[in-house]
């Protein structure tokens, strides 16, 4: 436990005193009064958090830890950038909030840079709040589109909390929402390590997985399918970088039966893969792209949807039965254009991808040699999952598909008392630092992984 101020951000011993109690205070608060998303309220004890710079956090206690969770992946240029932070205060300065039929500089500036970073001809936005709502708004407008009703998503995904957006997602969170009424069907997209498709290699996963798709797609009926929305990189489903030719595939495949292909790019966008979109690593163009998190780091809430000129033709004289309140608020957006220029002007997509090739991806190849516990470590840029079995042999999980086990607690448990803070889900820990991280920092992360994953061992036997 940090008993004094130093290698804090708080300016003394008082003033790190207060924040300690004060933090007391919110955690007593939280219990209380705080209802606690994907949780059972009585089984939870939440960290609470007193500070945060760069590539890390400060807890209730004042220690000091790697986010190496980028909190829900989002904090792409790492906590309380100067020019973000500064640019939120300059506009609440300036315009705090304006209804969206009217035009604000910042939306409009916010929409340019998106527009210009967007590959292929994806280049009118509309904003929503966060992720799932843009998710919502993309499948709407293919419905509208193409004036068909199913939407096709894989297994091992995704997509959101709302509605529309929690049946499309493929893990164990749809369950208790799924009631087969949301005109999506699930498919099984490519991933060697658990493959569904007795696959022996990357290629053959790929071309199983697409015969696959093909099959689905032909026994549902093309005519009736509006979309297949896919993260070209899935994130808290445990990324899998997908096969090369894999995305190029699903894409010839929408332009063979007039499907809408709609890229998720809330997690894996703005740099997270070292590509400013991580559908751009295969060269493929989509219809439309969703995004959120990374746009501005979280700051400010804030999403949208890319869309092509073919879609956004389809709204020139006809109205798009859509909107929010708060799409494109000048606070959120203004933090878009700052994220976006700084990760621009300090090379911070650069940085990610450097980080994953030179640093970060060849550290947990080395721990995963090493460790018995590790079955496979995942990734590109700054987004990594390693994978934890009981057996190497079986790859049976170290916890349940859809749980938790003691055991993952305990690794976890090591990981936090050692002072790295990791993304868990199921038997993965997460490797997703800021995109701003630094070798020095993803050095020290992994020596603290490289401890708990010898807790791990010791619980494989």
């Amino acid at each position: 436990m940090t008993d004094t101020f130093e290698n804090t951000p708080f300016g003394g011993q008082d003033a790190f005193d207060e924040a300690r109690e004060a933090g007391r205070r919110a955690h007593e608060l939280d219990r209380a009064h705080v209802f606690h998303s994907w949780s059972a309220q009585a089984q939870i004890s939440p960290m609470t958090i007193l500070a945060a710079s760069g590539s890390h956090i400060w807890d209730g206690d004042g220690n000091r830890l790697l986010d190496f969770s980028s909190q829900m992946v989002n904090t792409n240029v790492g906590h309380q950038h100067p020019r973000v932070v500064e640019a939120i205060a300059e506009q609440a300065r300036t315009l705090c909030t304006i209804a969206p039929q009217h035009v604000n500089v910042a939306r409009s500036e916010a929409a340019r840079l998106i527009a210009e970073r967007t590959p292929g001809d994806l280049d009118r936005i509309f904003f929503t709040n966060g992720g799932a709502d843009a998710v919502e708004h993309a499948v709407r407008m293919a419905r509208l589109h193409t004036g068909r009703r199913k939407v096709l998503t894989r297994f091992r995904s995704y997509h959101g909390g709302t509605d529309t957006a929690i049946n499309m997602t493929g893990d164990p969170r749809r369950w208790p929402n799924d009631y087969g009424a949301a005109g999506v069907v699930h498919f099984f997209g490519p991933f060697l390590y658990r493959t569904q498709f007795h696959s022996v290699d990357e290629q053959q996963e790929c071309e199983r997985a697409l015969e696959h798709l093909e099959a689905v797609i032909s026994m549902e009926g093309p005519a009736t399918i509006a979309a297949i929305v896919l993260e070209p990189v899935p994130g808290t489903a445990g990324i899998m970088v997908p096969p090369p030719g894999y995305l190029a595939g699903v894409r010839e495949l929408c332009d063979r039966f007039g499907i809408v292909m709609i890229a998720d790019e809330v997690m894996a966008g703005f740099g997270r893969t070292g590509e400013w979109f991580s559908i751009n690593h295969s060269g493929v163009v989509p219809d439309l792209i969703t995004f959120a998190k990374g746009v501005n780091s979280g700051y400010v809430p804030l999403g949208g949807v890319a869309i092509s000129g073919a879609i956004a033709e389809t709204f020139a004289d006809r109205a798009y039965p859509g909107g929010l309140t708060y799409s494109g608020h000048p606070l959120a957006t203004a933090a878009a254009v700052a994220t976006i220029n700084a990760m621009t002007e300090e090379g911070i997509v650069e940085n990610a991808a450097a980080i994953g090739r030179d640093v970060l991806g060849p550290g947990l190849a080395e721990l995963a040699a090493r460790h018995r516990s590790v079955g496979e470590v995942r990734g590109i840029g700054v987004f990594w999952a390693v994978e934890l079995v009981k057996d190497q042999g079986t790859r049976e999980p170290l916890a349940p598909y859809g749980s938790t086990s003691a055991a993952m607690n305990d690794v976890i448990g090591a990981c936090k008392k050692g002072g790295l803070l990791p993304f868990a889900n199921f038997n993965r820990l997460h490797m997703v630092p800021p995109c701003t991280v630094s070798p020095a920092e993803v050095a020290e992360g992994l020596e603290i992984l490289d401890a708990a994953l010898t807790v791990a061992d010791a619980l494989v036997g």
